[in-house]
């Protein structure tokens, strides 16, 4: 009885969920054997997974609690079957959390509760279950011997894992130090298993690792970016781009070098060469209370240098009112500025609302 999936891989759902269904019920009177209560689990993961197929979710999350169950109780048994528990906990929190991530598997909402449309009450309870369940894979991994490369391999990946997952809520710092942490732990099995195979999974890794560390680089305050250099979870080769970001926010080069512990003239390298993509977009309202969103030049996006979210948008704010486009003395219009991308109203590094009934505007 091995552990890959029961019946005919092409058999039609159906048939799988019966095969599976008999398996199922026959690994249930064995109660005292712990690798057929491990096969049990796995088997049950596999049921979930045709329920997932077939769209039917919350069948689908309770199979799933079930077979961890039963995961749960051959885990002690062998670091074989720790190891499928472990991973079965990964595997139930992706799932509990897609509803979080958007089709390219990035968070939908990563700014948390600061976000004008956050995710619904029982989205963010599905997300915290799959943080904690996240967590319990990264300490199973972590009780296992770390001399034989699959568990140091499997704790690097649970980390990561659970980088995203506090992503998807909102807890930017701490994605960043989780995943700078795998980051480490992938680097060192590339230096003590040089294989073909651990080294392509262990690169692939790290190419997946520095594009979320990139993209979460951009929701953190300066305040986040100082504690990382801290705590020496900010990478050497995103310093420029930390540079950068505290830059948007307004920070003055002195205090730039001050806090994140550079040099100088090394903050001034790195603001002159590299650019930030500043995108806006400026909305006026109509006679229907409708914000309608208007087109080229005033919906955009410019490389620029050296500069601050406060000052391309003052730039463009003036450029705005002298033109033929503003609705005049009194008319509501608004202005969002955002680093790389459109996106939530909360994330854009500058906003400002004009009109009678505006609050005063600031920058993010």
């Amino acid at each position: 009885m091995g552990a890959g999936a029961g019946g005919d891989a092409h058999a039609a759902p159906e048939e799988r969920e019966r095969l599976l269904d008999e398996l199922i019920g026959a690994l249930r009177t064995l109660t005292d054997d712990p690798r057929c209560t491990a096969l049990l689990g796995l088997r049950l993961a596999d049921r979930a997974a045709l329920r997932f197929a077939a769209g039917d979710r919350a069948s689908a999350l309770a199979t799933i609690e079930e077979g961890l169950r039963s995961s749960e109780r051959a885990a002690a048994h062998s670091p074989e079957f720790a190891r499928w528990y472990a991973r079965g906990l990964i595997n139930h929190g992706v799932w509990l959390a897609w509803p979080l991530s958007d089709g390219t598997r990035l968070p939908k909402h990563p700014l948390g509760p600061a976000a004008g449309d956050g995710p619904s009450a029982m989205e963010r309870a599905a997300g915290e279950r799959a943080r904690d369940l996240t967590r319990t894979a990264v300490e199973v991994w972590a009780g296992l011997d770390q001399q034989d490369p699959v568990n140091r391999r499997g704790l690097a990946q649970a980390k990561v894992f659970l980088g995203d997952r506090l992503a998807e809520l909102g807890f930017a710092e701490d994605a960043v130090a989780w995943a700078v942490d795998a980051e480490a732990d992938f680097r060192q099995l590339l230096l003590a298993y040089p294989g073909a195979q651990q080294s392509e999974e262990a690169e692939e890794a790290l190419d997946h690792i520095g594009r979320q560390l990139e993209l979460r680089l951009r929701f953190l305050a300066f305040d986040s970016l100082v504690s990382l250099r801290t705590r020496g979870l900010l990478p050497e080769r995103l310093l420029p781009q930390a540079v950068v970001a505290a830059r948007i926010q307004g920070v003055e080069e002195a205090g730039i070098a001050a806090r994140l512990r550079l040099g100088a003239e090394q903050v001034g390298t790195m603001l002159e060469v590299t650019p930030w993509l500043a995108v806006w977009r400026f909305e006026v309202r109509g006679p229907d209370g409708l914000w309608n969103v208007l087109q080229h030049p005033w919906r955009s996006a410019t490389e620029v240098r050296n500069r601050t979210a406060e000052d391309v948008a003052g730039e463009l704010i003036r450029g705005f009112v002298g033109s033929a486009d503003c609705p005049g003395e009194g008319g509501p219009w608004r202005v969002f500025l955002w680093w790389h991308a459109e996106g939530d109203p909360e994330g854009a590094r500058f906003r400002f609302v004009a009109g009678p009934d505006a609050p005063v505007a600031t920058p993010s």
